[in-house]
Formats: structure tokens, C-alpha cells, sequence
């Protein structure tokens, strides 16, 4: 194949980028540089603090906010991207949404807040919970009481969603570079089996730091974003099919719908931020393969299946197996991971997804845990508690499991299993938090999982903030 011309839709108008512009060139490089749209702001450049938030538009209407500093040129091919300077009115009036951010009082140096109205442009049209869109977006000065009660305010303005046209394989190249976006699975495995050093990248919300941060220039990128049988899902009565390319927040939407889901769905809220969430992916948590991993300890607990692709079959395995080290995993070096098949907790089953950091939104796990049990008139028929944070890779807390299984689920069982966790687990101390200190973490969340299991009549979680708002 060719070079093509790395094209898309930039505040409605379309753009065709010169041909060696390298296609991994983060878009907030570009649009600072390039393009000339000073608006959208670099802060941290990792994804925390919101200023660089833009929006993708999608055929259907939707509307993604997304980090640009992450986000790579080449992921944006074939489609349509909105900045704040592509917000004014026909005649060039600002947006009303930045008109009532200005009236309210909701900025004052005003570095923030061309990502806070991005992020509530997007919010006007998608809904939810104003604390949820608020949480990608750090304002150090004004204070969010006037953000918030902006957003509270919001109307759609009903523009049309893009025009975009269907969009096949495409290869970009640049000096000593070389893009690929394949539209087929067997494109993909093709590549794969002719690039197995390439960088796989989903939504980049990892590799992306990669750019932004330390400024690494990949020799080959293959980008999964085009690739159908990845982005797929169905509902199944046995669970849920998940491709490994599904957005974050896709997920999140399935499974605050779908029976038995509701604890995933309560993590997956936190799991970052809106802006990470329209890129991240399963498949991407996976690859990586980080003992921190937000989704990774539920996928264990449940005994969730990845299927995995090359050009020599499929194969499937259980997401424990694959899990092999610190950020290492069963994958050969040609072959894809194409899907996670996630069982549904049945009925009566407690399912506790636990996520403890220094901050409740848009930070990094010190322990994650995925505490599920199944009990049979009052005795532990079936326990799976899975840990992140506390070892090399996410554990299975055998031990614990084993001095609960068998058993009334009562005091006596549950000293047993905390005792049992300190041999279950190896945690180290860094910055996050010490040995000391997520053993007792780790011990705690058992002992919440079974006042959550006897006693669902007690609050089992206090939140720093009003739901309601």
C-alpha cells in the first residue's frame, strides 16, 4: 500500500496534512503549532489536568471529550475534531456555554477553562452526572462552585453531528516512520505478523505518555481503531462480549444497564476521567499488563476469558493465566488480543470492585481489589478475591479464599482470611503508599466485603461530595 494523506475534520472544516508530517506527533502539539490554535492548553501533559481537552464528534451525534496531549495524529484520521476555537456562533459570537462560564464568575486566570468548556459542550449533549464530567478538568484558582453551577445550566445547542465518510486502510509515513491503520482483522494480523516490534495502539491513553512525556518517536504503530471485530459487543445472557478496542466509556454505559454489572460499572466511573475514558480500553489495560491496572482485579474475580488472534488461529484463556508478571503477559509476539469475554455475577452473588488512592477521581490506584462471594444457606460456596497493587501482577488471595470456602461467612472465617491475606500477598512501598500500609488496606477491604455481603443495610463508603449536584 501507498502513503495516504492523513486527513480529518477539524471544527467542521476538512484538513489534509502534508505528507511527511509524522502521524505520531501528539494533536496538541499540532494544533499549538501547526494549526495555530493556541486555545487548547498544555498543562501536565498526561492526561490529568484537562487543559488540552477537545471533543470528538462522532456520525452519530455523540460527543467524546478527549485529552489531546495523549491523543496521536494518526488515531484522528477520517474523523471530526472540535477545539474551543471551533465553538462561535455563524456570525462569530462566543458559544453561550462560554458566555456563562465568563458571567458566572467561572474563570479567573482562565488556563483552565477552554478545556472546562469543552468538557461541557460534550456534557450538554451526553448528560450524567456533573461531578463525573467535571472530574478530567483541574481549575487551581477560580473554584468549582460557579463551574458547577454552570454545568448544572446547560442546554444542548443541538448542533448536527459531522459528515463523515467511511474510512478503509490507510498507511502513513513520515522519515523513519511508518502508521498503519488496517480495517480488517485479517489486515491487522497481517501486520502483526510483519511488525511484531510495532507499538499496538487503541486509545493511548499509555503509549500515549510515551509521546507526550518522553518524547519517543516509534519506528512502527499499528492502530486498532478502524479494525470492526475489535470494537464490537453483545449482550449475552452469560455476560458480555467486549472487543478489545471498546472505549471505556462504552463499557461503562453497557454495564450501568446490564444485570449483575452495577460494582464494575461503579469502578469503571473512576477509572480516570470522561476524557480518558473516550480512549482507554480493555484491551489496552491488558497489554499493558500494570499490576495497577484499574480493570484488571474484576476481570480476575470474575474469571473473565481473553481471546487472543494471529495469523496462525485464536486461542482463549482465562485473564488470570494471562496476567504472567510485572507488565508481561501470555501474548506471542504476533498475535493481537481481540476480545474479553466478561461472565455475569449471578444472582446473589456480592461483587465489591474497590479502588483506594490518594484521590477519588483521576488518580492511580495504590490497592485495587475485586472481592467476589457466593454463599449457599449462610456457608462460602465460592470465593475470588483478587488484589492489584500488592504484588508484581494482580493476585489471587488463595489463602484467604481457602479459609473462607467451606465455612459460615461470620466472624471466626473472616479473622481467618485476613490473617491468611498477609501470606497471600507481597506488597512494596513507594511514594503511593508502604508495604505496611496496603497490607492493611488489602485487610480492610475483606473486612468491608463482609459488612457489604451481612450488613447491606449499613453505608459501607463515604463520598467527599453531594451526588446530587
Amino acid at each position: 500500500m501507498t502513503g495516504s494523506t492523513l486527513a480529518f475534520l477539524l471544527n467542521g472544516r476538512q484538513i489534509a496534512l502534508p505528507p511527511d508530517t509524522s502521524p505520531t506527533t501528539s494533536l496538541l502539539d499540532w494544533l499549538r503549532g501547526p494549526a495555530g490554535l493556541t486555545g487548547t492548553k498544555e498543562g501536565c501533559a498526561e492526561g490529568d489536568c484537562g487543559a488540552c481537552t477537545v471533543v470528538l464528534e462522532e456520525a452519530d451525534g455523540t460527543r467524546t471529550p478527549i485529552n489531546a496531549c495523549l491523543t496521536l495524529l494518526g488515531q484522528v484520521h477520517g474523523r471530526a475534531v472540535r477545539t474551543v476555537e471551533g465553538l462561535c456562533t455563524p456570525d462569530g459570537k462566543p458559544h453561550p456555554i462560554q458566555v456563562a462560564m465568563a458571567e458566572s464568575d467561572g474563570t479567573q486566570c482562565g488556563f483552565c477553562t477552554p478545556g472546562i468548556v469543552m468538557s461541557a459542550w460534550a456534557h450538554a449533549r451526553q448528560g450524567g452526572e456533573v461531578h463525573e464530567a467535571l472530574a478530567g478538568n483541574l481549575c487551581r484558582c477560580t473554584g468549582y462552585r460557579p463551574i458547577v453551577e454552570v454545568f448544572a445550566k446547560l442546554a444542548d445547542d443541538a448542533a448536527p453531528a459531522p459528515a463523515l465518510p467511511p474510512t478503509g486502510a490507510a498507511r502513513f509515513e513520515a522519515p523513519g516512520q511508518v502508521f498503519h491503520l488496517p480495517a480488517t482483522l485479517a489486515e491487522l494480523l497481517a501486520l502483526r505478523a510483519a511488525y511484531p516490534e510495532a507499538w499496538l495502539l487503541a486509545g493511548g491513553t499509555d503509549l500515549g505518555l510515551r509521546v507526550s512525556d518522553h518524547r519517543e518517536v516509534p519506528a512502527a504503530v499499528i492502530c486498532l481503531l478502524n479494525v470492526p471485530d475489535l470494537q464490537r459487543v453483545e449482550v449475552r445472557p452469560e455476560g458480555l462480549l467486549v472487543g478489545a478496542a471498546v472505549p471505556y466509556g462504552r463499557l461503562l454505559d453497557l454495564c450501568r444497564r446490564e444485570a449483575g454489572f452495577a460494582p464494575f460499572a461503579a469502578l469503571l466511573a473512576r477509572l480516570g476521567s470522561r476524557q480518558i475514558r473516550g480512549l482507554g480500553t480493555l484491551g489496552g489495560n491488558l497489554g499493558t499488563a500494570s499490576p495497577i491496572g484499574d480493570a484488571l482485579p474484576p476481570l480476575v474475580a470474575l474469571g473473565a476469558l481473553v481471546r487472543v488472534a494471529s495469523q496462525r488461529g485464536e486461542r482463549e484463556m482465562p485473564v488470570e493465566q494471562f496476567l504472567t508478571g510485572y507488565r508481561k503477559n501470555a501474548l506471542a509476539a504476533d498475535e493481537v488480543i481481540l476480545s474479553v469475554t466478561l461472565p455475569r455475577p449471578a444472582p446473589g452473588v456480592t461483587l465489591a470492585c474497590e479502588k483506594v488512592s490518594k484521590r477519588h477521581d483521576q488518580d492511580i490506584s495504590t490497592v485495587g481489589a475485586a472481592l467476589l462471594l457466593r454463599l449457599a444457606d449462610g456457608v462460602v460456596a465460592e470465593a475470588r478475591l483478587a488484589y492489584g497493587g500488592v504484588g508484581a501482577t494482580v493476585i489471587r488471595a488463595r489463602g484467604a479464599e481457602a479459609a473462607l470456602t467451606g465455612r459460615p461467612f461470620d466472624a471466626a472465617s473472616l479473622d481467618a482470611a485476613v490473617a491468611a491475606l498477609a501470606g497471600d500477598i507481597t506488597p512494596l512501598s513507594d511514594w503511593r503508599g508502604s508495604a505496611a500500609y496496603r497490607l492493611a488496606v488489602a485487610q480492610g477491604l475483606l473486612r468491608r466485603l463482609h459488612l457489604r455481603a451481612t450488613r447491606p443495610d449499613l453505608p459501607h463508603e463515604v463520598a467527599a461530595f453531594a451526588e446530587t449536584v
